[in-house]
């Protein structure tokens, strides 16, 4: 019997598995920040409801490709092109991207400068259909890093990344959630779109200097709504 198909069916579930597994480490795994030896400022949290089911997961595997609640699509997606740069006007964030991979463990790396956001390069890029994942550390040794406001995001503000193709695909917030760590919405958050989706993720919450770790992760969603040109 030619068991070759059914080996190679296997091999293709397995690996879709440790795809949501590493990209799920992203968001529940610890930022570490060289031991956070100073003092932690407390990290901001989201206070206060920001758009349609704020804090309850609303996707299952079941319900495949969906739109966002919040803004509907109104650009198209674009093919994949690395991502160079994200801008967030509202929380003052300019931050040139860094590449996350996997690592030896297959989970996924945090970005190396606390200063710099980086992009999930196994998943969609930014403007690509699916759900492109942008991940930044809140604090890094006492200091405030690249995403310690992302939780003052609100629905109507805007996300513009630059990609390698001259083009900057601009996102608007759809929603923004908070999560303990060990109830973070994989499905949710890494589910299949039929549109070009974003989500930025940093940690939040109380600090545990026993764990080096926050207790939450906040997630914003958002939606492509405009692609340009770059003219520099």
């Amino acid at each position: 019997m030619n068991r070759g198909p059914s080996r190679r069916r296997l091999l293709l579930v397995l690996c879709a598995v440790i795809a949501v597994l590493s990209a799920a480490a992203l968001a529940v795994g610890l930022w570490r920040g060289a031991g956070e030896s100073r003092a932690v400022p407390p990290a901001p949290s989201v206070t206060a409801p920001a758009g349609p089911g704020t804090g309850a997961p609303t996707a299952s595997p079941s319900q495949g490709h969906r739109h966002d609640a919040g803004h509907s699509p109104t650009a198209a997606a674009l093919p994949r092109s690395a991502p160079t740069k994200v801008t967030v006007p509202a929380i003052g964030v300019s931050s040139a991207l860094e590449d996350l991979g996997l690592d030896g463990d297959g989970e996924m790396r945090t970005p190396r400068d606390p200063d710099l956001a980086g992009w999930y390069t196994p998943g969609p890029a930014p403007g690509q259909r699916g759900p492109a994942v942008i991940a930044g550390h809140v604090t890094w040794n006492g200091d405030h890093s690249v995403f310690y406001r992302l939780g003052e995001l609100a629905p109507g503000d805007t996300v513009s990344v630059d990609r390698e193709d001259g083009r900057t695909a601009t996102f608007t917030v759809d929603r923004v959630e908070q999560y303990p760590k060990d109830e973070f919405p994989t499905v949710e958050v890494y589910r299949d779109l039929d549109h070009a989706g974003l989500r930025l993720i940093t940690c939040a919450g109380d600090y545990s200097t026993a764990e080096h770790r926050y207790a939450d992760n906040i997630v914003v969603y958002a939606t492509l709504t405009d692609t340009d040109t770059d003219t520099e």
